[in-house]
């Protein structure tokens, strides 16, 4: 086993074999990271009708998984201590499952009691994957980070487009929103019987790498609030952007299949912004553009000319993709250990997503009190401004280390 935790074979590293069957699985286990959020979406007019929930109420269930990712991420460095990352995940997994087939029943506090474990699990299954990633492809860990990420994006396309087809087929949003499920058993069957196996190592990095010390590196707060600043335009984009082009005069399913065309173009840049960040010596322009993306495709969607919605759809999936895959990547990229990443993910995604939910939240006010589309549209450009300065500081080339000493050290 390297210093990374990754065993090694008599020929070096993971067998070919290996690696696909690592690879594969991430893939499925990514597939379930983001329907759980985004079919929610196109579904809330229908919730709210059925169930008779307010504005504030509606916008609170937008909010609750978010605030459950931030609040749960951190949790995962302190599992995977205890019981291993491996069957943490499956942990992880089964309580998805558990979380999506209780949304299913028509009851309003069980509809907010799934949401919560969603948050939860997706939590602590997202902070895993970074330090996974650097255990077992510590050589290629910013291209898989893109692969996983391009299912991440894949899977909340399918939400998005396939929410209100599944209502309708199944009878019901209740139906249609635990049918997801369904593929989480999938993912937690093949995790649980083809996942790696590791034992459990504790070494100097646990307590070098302590959340302590990583609070006192400003290269941390700076992947972080990076994190924060765009998903919480990604969890605005999830939780109210049929709303909000409903609002511009949209119909219903025009407005769901808008956001699910959005998130399949995130595919692309989801795979492909890792290379692109390898152009340069650092990840600023990258960055910098799929953020310039971000801010483009929103302007288009909420005020731009009619004729240039398909445009404004794609650049804003290109954007965000993209983002969210370059700021997974910084994680890798910023940690010197598989231990260093785990613990820098599970920091970034855990305050990072709890500024996040302010994003959705903020939305739900301003839609409460009938803030129109433009100061609507210039908040978010302004979030958009304010990831821009983060990503300026994150993008940098530096990296969280452990010295000699055995102190964490920024290089």
């Amino acid at each position: 086993m390297d210093e990374n935790g990754v065993v090694k074979t008599s020929n070096g590293y993971m067998t070919g074999h290996s690696r696909l069957v690592f690879i594969g699985l991430m893939v499925l286990v990514g597939l379930n990271l983001r329907p759980a959020l985004s079919s929610l979406a196109p579904l809330l007019t229908r919730i709210q009708i059925d169930t008779g929930l307010s504005a504030l109420a509606i916008g609170a269930l937008t909010t609750l998984p978010v605030l459950c990712l931030g609040l749960f991420a951190p949790m995962a460095p302190w599992l995977a201590k205890r019981h291993g990352a491996e069957r943490t995940l499956s942990l992880a997994l089964l309580v998805l499952a558990t979380g999506l087939l209780l949304r299913g029943i028509p009851l309003s506090p069980l509809l907010f009691a799934g949401t919560l474990l969603v948050g939860a699990a997706i939590g602590v299954a997202g902070a895993l994957l970074p330090a996974l990633v650097k255990r077992e492809m510590a050589g290629g860990a910013d291209i898989m980070t893109g692969v996983y990420t391009m299912a991440l994006c894949l899977g909340g396309a399918l939400g998005a487009g396939l929410s209100i087809p599944l209502a309708n087929a199944l009878g019901g949003w209740q139906v249609g929103l635990a049918s997801w499920s369904l593929l989480t058993a999938l993912a937690l069957a093949g995790w649980a019987t083809l996942m790696p196996r590791r034992a459990i190592d504790v070494s100097i990095a646990d307590t070098a790498g302590s959340m302590r010390a990583l609070l006192s590196q400003p290269l941390a707060w700076q992947v972080m609030l990076l994190m924060g600043s765009q998903s919480s335009l990604a969890y605005i984009v999830f939780g109210w952007l049929p709303t909000l082009l409903v609002a511009r005069g949209y119909s219903e399913a025009e407005a769901g299949w808008m956001m699910g065309a959005s998130v399949m173009c995130q595919l692309l840049s989801a795979l492909l912004a890792p290379w692109l960040a390898r152009l340069g010596r650092d990840q600023r322009p990258a960055l910098l553009v799929v953020l310039g993306c971000i801010a483009t495709g929103i302007w288009l969607l909420l005020l731009g000319p009619l004729a240039w919605r398909w445009m404004g759809v794609i650049l804003l999936g290109l954007g965000q993709g993209g983002g969210f895959s370059l700021a997974l990547t910084l994680i890798v990229l910023r940690s010197g250990t598989s231990r260093l990443a785990g613990k820098l993910s599970g920091l970034t995604q855990g305050g990072g997503y709890t500024l996040a939910a302010l994003g959705p939240l903020g939305v739900g006010f301003m839609l409460h009190f009938e803030v129109g589309l433009g100061r609507i549209t210039f908040v978010l450009l302004l979030i958009t401004a304010v990831a821009a300065g983060f990503a300026c500081l994150a993008g940098r080339n530096r990296r969280l280390e452990i010295d000699d000493a055995g102190r964490l050290v920024t290089r």
